[in-house]
């Protein structure tokens, strides 16, 4: 059994019902059906054979989610080659430090933007043979250079016998981790290390050909190639995808998926826009919304008890529902079973928030090394604040430290070329070190409280888990983004980046001028707000928990400036770089 197994099957089953959809630029989306889908993948992967990759090359994908990913996908695999996918938002030299370090033989990339990004170094990569472009090159077509339409015909007019990977053993891609420092390792993922994911997903969470899924998660990460690529396709569902990132709330209109993956940030963002919007109202629609959130919390207190709310309550829910909770709803496309969230921590709050509104998010958790899923809420087992109890058929257990040790078939076969590193993470037993922090609960429920890496250690000794103090923090409708600071300084301070909008709309009723936003960030006025949302926030935490100092920055943490992997994962040694004059000023005592 393999994924191209699994492919076939699928293609066979599901015919004429539609596998992919996609909106031209300035069009409605258009649907692929799964014979089309299935032709166009036999189609590239013969091209590429004809193009001489062979069994074991790998073949790089540098684009964004659209269809031409998912046939080359399934393409490199039928024949016999490994993916290397890449975000792509990376710049020209993490492009070459990839294709360096994989050798890899081909790379597809998407537009005319990312060939020039490997234009620009290709007298550095002596494996790199060919570039295959998606877009369609209008001007005479550099040497080297193929349009993907050509190699899908190239393949249509070939001979070759098709003769699919056989071993589910052998390694289907090797995904480069963004990480937070240094260059990045490559994760190489075999058929079987998937399958044994896909095969504990589905018998938790049913996805099912009825299902419409909206793909705007990288491709390129292991949480969407599984959630939202894998499983869906081989389950006979639709995947459309997204325009862009900035797209997500119009595309989720049109398509109306059933079931969507996303990192926090997207819930979080979510709910900011709703609080500002009731913020921005009249106080007796303040009243009515804080008053639908009372009964929806009631309802899901209810629901995680496993009781049955009263016909009272259920009679005030349906009335919350159509005054308070509808616009959310329909913002979702109004067929939404459920969110999916991975990739960082989801505030409890936030899932709570959106379960009082009818929608829930089941947060999940995994490495890349671990393809990806080790723990999962599903629909019929629950609980916030954690990311659910372990998937069938692993094994997790908590070590003497803290750290999350998981093994079982979804662990890596290691990093590409890099023995060592394989060392530094796998013991001799298997046990796959995460590198996390977290507790096993008395009902089997797996909770995250930080990197192993990132605990604070102050000048006292006194160990500090930032995670959990960030994700009391960013609930505060006044701040956007945080990274707290301490290591071994005497106290904790932090970098905040607040929400401007929000900032200037309490300026605006406190009569305190926002005309200009460096000014207002040096205001007293609203350094005393941000003290006091610190210090009611973190009322439950420990002295030496506390947030003492604090600066304000008025620009946001992005990947464009580095201070971000394209999982928006923040590089905490880059930032402290850059800010390293901000962060003494926080600390004038301490050298």
């Amino acid at each position: 059994m393999t994924l191209i197994t699994l492919f076939d099957q699928a293609v066979q089953e599901y015919g004429d019902k539609p596998a992919l959809a996609h909106k031209p630029k300035g069009g409605t989306y258009q649907d692929i059906t799964y014979t089309e889908f299935g032709e166009s993948v036999d189609a590239f992967s013969k091209g590429l054979q004809t193009l001489g990759v062979e069994k074991g090359d790998r073949v790089a994908i540098l684009s964004e989610n659209r269809p031409e990913w998912a046939i080359s996908d399934f393409g490199i695999l039928k024949a016999g080659a490994v993916n290397v996918p890449m975000f792509s938002t990376l710049t020209s030299a993490q492009v070459g430090f990839i294709l360096k370090d994989s050798g890899a033989k081909i790379i597809c990339v998407s537009t005319n933007e990312q060939l020039q990004k490997v234009n620009a170094i290709t007298d550095e990569l002596p494996s790199l043979d060919r570039i295959i472009i998606y877009n369609e090159v209008e001007e005479e077509i550099p040497e080297g250079v193929s349009q993907f339409v050509d190699v899908c015909q190239l393949g249509k007019d070939s001979d070759i016998q098709l003769d699919s990977v056989s071993d589910e053993e052998e390694i289907a891609t090797i995904i480069y981790t963004s990480g937070t420092t240094g260059n990045p390792k490559g994760v190489m993922l075999t058929h079987a290390n998937f399958i044994s994911n896909y095969n504990a997903a589905k018998t938790l969470v049913d996805v099912s050909k009825t299902d419409v899924l909206l793909s705007f998660l990288p491709l390129s990460h292991v949480f969407e190639r599984l959630g939202g690529h894998y499983v869906p396709i081989f389950s006979g569902a639709k995947v459309a995808y997204a325009e862009s990132t900035f797209t997500v709330a119009q595309n989720m209109q049109e398509v109306s998926p059933t079931v969507m993956l996303s990192v926090p940030r997207l819930y979080e963002t979510m709910h900011d826009r709703v609080l500002h919007a009731v913020q921005a109202g009249s106080s007796l629609k303040q009243k009515i919304f804080h008053w639908g959130v009372s009964v929806g919390s009631k309802v899901s207190s209810a629901i995680q008890q496993g009781k049955r709310p009263s016909a009272m309550l259920q009679l005030k829910q349906n009335i919350a529902d159509k005054l308070v909770f509808a616009k959310l709803k329909t913002a979702t496309g109004g067929n939404l079973r459920f969110f999916i969230s991975g990739g960082a921590a989801l505030p409890q709050s936030i899932a709570e928030f959106f379960h009082a509104a009818g929608i829930l998010i089941l947060e999940g958790y995994g490495l890349t090394e671990t393809s990806p899923v080790i723990s999962l809420n599903y629909p019929e087992k629950w609980k916030f604040g954690t990311v659910g109890p372990p998937i069938p058929g692993i094994e997790v257990q908590i070590a003497e430290d803290g750290e999350i040790l998981t093994r079982g078939p979804h662990i890596m076969k290691g990093y590409f070329n890099n023995d060592s590193a394989t060392a530094e993470v796998i013991d001799g037993e298997g046990w796959f070190h995460t590198g996390d922090i977290g507790i096993i609960d008395e009902d089997g429920f797996l909770k995250i409280t930080d990197r192993k890496k990132n605990i604070i250690v102050l000048s006292n000794g006194k160990n500090v888990a930032p995670q959990p103090i960030e994700s009391q923090l960013v609930q505060s409708p006044y701040v956007n983004q945080i990274m707290l600071l301490g290591n071994e300084r005497k106290n904790i301070a932090a970098l905040i980046v607040p929400n401007i909008d929000a900032l200037k709309s309490w300026a605006a009723d406190n009569d305190v001028d926002s005309s200009d936003i460096s000014d207002l960030l040096k205001k007293r006025e609203v350094e005393q707000l941000i003290q006091k949302e610190i210090r009611e926030r973190l009322s439950d935490f420990a002295d030496f928990e506390q947030v003492r100092r604090f600066a304000l920055l008025e620009k946001e943490f992005s990947q464009e400036e580095d201070e971000m992997t394209p999982t928006l994962k923040l590089k905490r040694n880059v930032i402290i770089e850059k800010y390293a004059d901000v962060i003494q000023e926080m600390y004038p005592d301490e050298s």
